[in-house]
C-alpha cells in the first residue's frame, strides 16, 4: 500500500509514475475526498476541544455550587454532532482506504517503460540452447510416449488444467523439490519453513491479492461442525485455544509467498534480525481467471502447481542489493540444471501489483522453441510492509520502520520437470536426468 502521505504531498509525482504502468489515476476523486476529510476532521477536532472545554467549565462551576444545568444541555448537543461528525469521517475515510487499497506500488526509477511483455528488456543469457539431431517434442508429447503424464485421468478426477504425474516422472517431480530447497538452505542461507496452505484475508490483504485479485482466488467456505455433549473440561480447553476470528472464508494459498510474507505481519524486527531469508515448498491454488484460454496445453498453466518460494525481509537500504542475491538465487538452481535461459527486467506495465522493480528468468523450451517464465523475483520495497504493519526497530531514533520484503521463485517446480523433459530428451522418446539429480533418483540417469 502506498503512504498516503505521497499522494498528499507529491500527487504529480505519483500520477506520473502510474502512468508508466498504463494507469490514469483518479487525482479528482482522491482530491475531493481528502478535501472533504479535512473539513471534517477539522469540525470533529473543535466540536471534541469545545466539548473538553466545556467539561472542565462543569467541574469548576458545580466546586463552585453554581449552576451548570445549560452548559451540560450544550455537551449534550455536541455529543450528537460529535458522533455524527466521527460517523460521516468513518466513511470518508473508509472511500479513501478502498482507493487506496486499489493503487498499485510505483515502479522504482530503473523500471523500463511500456504496458505489455514485449516491452520487456533482456539483460543476459545463460547457457547455449542444445541442439537435435531430430525436431525436439513438448512435454505433453513425451508425456504421452512414456505414459507418466495423465491429462485425461486429471480431468476425469478434478476438470481442465490438472494433471496427474506417475511412476519416475513423479519421482523425478520430487526429487526437484528436495534439490532446490537443499541448494537455498545449505549453499543459501535461507532457513526452510512449512506453513498453512489455507490463509485468512488479512494475509491476503497484506501481501496484496487482497481486495483487488480476489476472484484469481479459491475460497474456502468456514462451515462450523455441531459439537453435542461436550465434557466441561473438552469445551473450557476448547473456549482458550479457539480462534473464531469471525471470517466467512479462507483461501487456498495462490503462493507461499503469501503464508511466508505474513510470518512478519504486526512484528518489530531488531535490526540484527534483518535480513531474514526464508525458503518454502507449497503447492499453490490460482482460478486464472483473467488467462482467457491462455496457455491450454499442458502443464504451462495450472489450477494447481507446486513451486520452492523465496522471501527476504530486509533493512530498507540494502533491497536492491537484496534482489540481486535472490534472482541470483534462482539463477543458480538453473545453472546446475544446465537449462539455458535468459533474465529479463519487466517493463512497468507487465510487473505484478506489489512489486517497484521484478526480474522475470525464462527458461528456454527446445519442444516450443520458445523461452517461458520459470521465476519471477520481485523488490516489493515497503509496500506490503506498509499493509502488514512489519517493521524494524531503528535505535538511532527508537522508533519503528518499516521493513522492505521480496519473493521471488526458486523455482517454480512444474515448469523445471517441464524444462528437463524437453531439454534431456533423446529421439526415442526418453528423458536423461541430470548429473544434479541423480542422487535423488536412486542413482538412474534415464526415464523411459
Amino acid at each position: 500500500m502506498l503512504d498516503i502521505q505521497i499522494l498528499r504531498k507529491n500527487i504529480n509525482d505519483v500520477e506520473t509514475a502510474l502512468l508508466k504502468r498504463g494507469i490514469v489515476f483518479d487525482t479528482e476523486t482522491f482530491l475531493q475526498l481528502e478535501t472533504k476529510r479535512k473539513e471534517i476532521q477539522i469540525k470533529t477536532q473543535e466540536l471534541q476541544a469545545r466539548r473538553n472545554k466545556l467539561s472542565k467549565e462543569i467541574g469548576l462551576i458545580k466546586k463552585q455550587g453554581g449552576d451548570a444545568e445549560p452548559i451540560l444541555k450544550e455537551v449534550s448537543e455536541i455529543g450528537d454532532t460529535l458522533k455524527q461528525s466521527e460517523q460521516e469521517l468513518g466513511k470518508v475515510q473508509k472511500s479513501l482506504d478502498t482507493l487506496l487499497h486499489g493503487i498499485p506500488n510505483l515502479p522504482h526509477e530503473t523500471v523500463p517503460q511500456g504496458v505489455a511483455e514485449d516491452d520487456n528488456v533482456e539483460n543476459k543469457t545463460w547457457g547455449d540452447r542444445k541442439t537435435f539431431d531430430f525436431k525436439p517434442k513438448d512435454h505433453v508429447e513425451l508425456g504421452e510416449i512414456t505414459g507418466m503424464l495423465d491429462f485425461d485421468a486429471a480431468t476425469k478426477i478434478s476438470g481442465s488444467r490438472f494433471v496427474v504425474i506417475k511412476g519416475q516422472l513423479a519421482q523425478l517431480h520430487r526429487a526437484l523439490i528436495q534439490f532446490m530447497l537443499n541448494t537455498h538452505v545449505n549453499e543459501h542461507g535461507y532457513t526452510e519453513v512449512n506453513v498453512p496452505y489455507i490463509v485468512n484475508s488479512d494475509s491476503l490483504f497484506g501481501t496484496g491479492q487482497l481486495p483487488k485479485f480476489e476472484d484469481d482466488l479459491y475460497k474456502v467456505p468456514r462451515q462450523k461442525a455441531e459439537i453435542y455433549e461436550i465434557p466441561v473440561d473438552i469445551e473450557s480447553e476448547n473456549k482458550s485455544s479457539g480462534n473464531d476470528d469471525g471470517e466467512e472464508y479462507y483461501y487456498l494459498l495462490p503462493t507461499a509467498e503469501v503464508p511466508v510474507t505474513n510470518l512478519a505481519r504486526e512484528e518489530i524486527f531488531s535490526a540484527s534480525d534483518l535480513p531474514l531469508k526464508f525458503a518454502c515448498h507449497s503447492p499453490c491454488f490460482r482460478s486464472e481467471a483473467g488467462s482467457y484460454g491462455k496457455d491450454t496445453r499442458g502443464m504451462i498453466r495450472q489450477h494447481q502447481f507446486e513451486k520452492v518460494e523465496l522471501v527476504h525481509m530486509v533493512h530498507p537500504d540494502n533491497s536492491y542489493a537484496a534482489l540481486e542475491e535472490l534472482t541470483g538465487h534462482a539463477e543458480v538452481i538453473l545453472q546446475k540444471l544446465d537449462l539455458p535461459y535468459r533474465v529479463m527486467t519487466l517493463c512497468a506495465g507487465d510487473m505484478g501489483f506489489s512489486a517497484a522493480k521484478t526480474y522475470d528468468l525464462e527458461v528456454w523450451l527446445p519442444g516450443q522453441s520458445r523461452y517461458r517464465e520459470i521465476s519471477s523475483c520481485s523488490n516489493c520495497e515497503d509496500f506490503q510492509a506498509r499493509r502488514m504493519m512489519a517493521r524494524w526497530r531503528n535505535l538511532e531514533t527508537n522508533k519503528p520502520e518499516l521493513i522492505h520484503t521480496l519473493n521471488g521463485s526458486g523455482l517454480a517446480v512444474g515448469r523445471t520437470l517441464i524444462a528437463i523433459m524437453e531439454n534431456y530428451q533423446t529421439s526415442d522418446g526418453k528423458i536423461m536426468i541430470p548429473d544434479v539429480l541423480q542422487e535423488y533418483m536412486g542413482g538412474i540417469s534415464e526415464i523411459g
